[in-house]
């Protein structure tokens, strides 16, 4: 397996985490109100019900977030080797290892530190569409493409 291909595996497996998660503690909220449904009564049984399908949306929303960052991360082919910075390039700039895919957690592969980050962020806009050797500026700090995988 690459190194690219390693960073892939890894967000992808984060991302899928989080899914798991979500839809575990969904799953725990849905039982918590069957199972209060049964033995209580009154206005304090009606808030209660009423705070925990606030939370099972509020979850439900979460969970939207993250299978469109697990869509994103689907369409990516780890395997894609271009000469110009795509979606899923792996780009080295200022000595600093850039993996152009969604805003994530920065994470250490084989003990390089990778930072994720969006297309669509300052510096993934700059980087988007160009080459190795291309210089650019953000906030006084200079830039240079040294390498894409």
């Amino acid at each position: 397996m690459t190194f690219k291909q390693k960073i892939y595996q890894y967000y992808l497996q984060l991302v899928q985490d989080r899914i798991d998660v979500f839809r575990d503690m969904i799953t725990a909220l849905t039982e918590d109100s069957k199972n209060d449904a049964k033995g209580s009564a009154g206005d304090k049984h009606e808030t209660a019900l009423s705070m925990m399908h606030l939370e099972q949306e509020k979850l439900n929303s979460k969970l939207r977030e993250v299978l469109a960052q697990k869509a994103v991360l689907d369409k990516i082919d780890s395997n894609a080797i271009a000469e110009t910075i795509i979606v899923g390039s792996l780009v080295k700039a200022n000595g600093i290892y850039l993996y152009l895919s969604l805003a994530l957690p920065k994470i250490n592969i084989d003990g390089i530190n990778v930072i994720a980050l969006s297309p669509q962020s300052p510096l993934g806009t700059h980087l988007m569409g160009n080459k190795v050797g291309f210089q650019f500026e953000i906030n006084t700090t200079k830039y240079t493409i040294e390498e894409i995988v």
